[in-house]
């Protein structure tokens, strides 16, 4: 074997390992690296309370705060589960409602200039200015609560489907019209698949954004018992000075909207990992 061809293959191998080291690293630095940042967030703040000596109803520290999230968790759960219902009502609202206009303005490009601008009106007006007025003219309080987490959560949906039925590649759209191909049909074959990507990628915002809403909801319906929702409880521990229970219910709220995104992420990389560039790439 020649001193060149010994020299490739240990040049070949070199690069082979350094391309698996950095595939590890990738793959476990991206657990590694977020849970070293959390910890020792949690004990810079454990030790600023102690070091400070911070009383409790100004800055609870990590271990009053989780003490109290098992505590008052008879009382917390119940309003998790109702903000919960709220949130992933609205979604399922905000993609029925934005993937159908946004197949309506396709087809009608006359629909599409008339309602186009007063969704993104509705977008841009602030929630917390209109849902005072959605419970003034709303009697069910879960209607309104809907009403207002949909028109948070559905503008994404719409804007990313509608960006997506319009995107798909024009000689494919001249391939279906030469070969006769009703409405239907491109839509079905053509255009849903190439939106599928832009569908997933605003119904992943929509996913927070309907949280969001549902929260900023709740804090302009207030009301108490047992139907009320996380938002309530922070706002009812404020009047109270109960900080270790309001951080406790703020952190089931971050802790929801980081689920509702890994699990969309997860229908969104189950759907698009055998085909779609974005993910393959993921994978490589």
């Amino acid at each position: 074997m020649s001193d060149a061809t010994l020299a490739g293959e240990v040049r070949l191998d070199a690069d082979e390992r350094r391309r698996r080291n950095a595939a590890a690293f990738e793959k476990y630095g991206r657990w590694f690296f977020p849970v070293t940042v959390i910890v020792l967030s949690i004990l810079v703040w454990d030790r600023f309370v102690a070091w400070n000596a911070i009383p409790h109803y100004i800055l609870p520290g990590p271990g009053l705060v989780a003490e109290t999230l098992v505590t008052d968790w008879s009382i917390l759960f119940p309003s998790l589960m109702v903000t919960l219902q709220i949130t992933l009502l609205a979604l399922c609202m905000a993609v029925l409602g934005g993937v159908g206009l946004a197949v309506l303005f396709t087809q009608s490009r006359l629909v599409e200039m008339s309602f186009y601008p007063y969704a993104v009106i509705l977008q841009v007006t602030p929630i917390v200015s209109i849902a005072p007025l959605i419970f003034i003219y709303v009697e069910s309080k879960l209607v309104g609560l809907l009403l207002c987490a949909w028109l948070v959560a559905f503008f994404p949906v719409l804007s990313n489907t509608t960006l997506g039925l319009n995107s798909s590649d024009h000689n494919l759209r001249d391939l279906f019209r030469i070969y006769g191909a009703t409405r239907w049909q491109k839509l079905r074959y053509l255009q849903l698949p190439s939106a599928l990507p832009y569908f997933l990628g605003g119904l992943r915002i929509a996913g927070g954004l309907s949280l969001i809403g549902a929260v900023v909801a709740e804090y302009v319906a207030g009301s108490g018992g047992m139907g009320s929702g996380l938002a309530f409880r922070i706002l009812e521990a404020s009047y109270r000075l109960n900080i270790p229970r309001m951080f406790a219910a703020l952190i089931l709220i971050a802790l929801t909207g980081v689920v509702i995104y890994a699990c969309l992420s997860l229908i969104s990389h189950l759907l698009l990992h055998k085909w779609h560039e974005s993910a393959i790439r993921r994978e490589s």
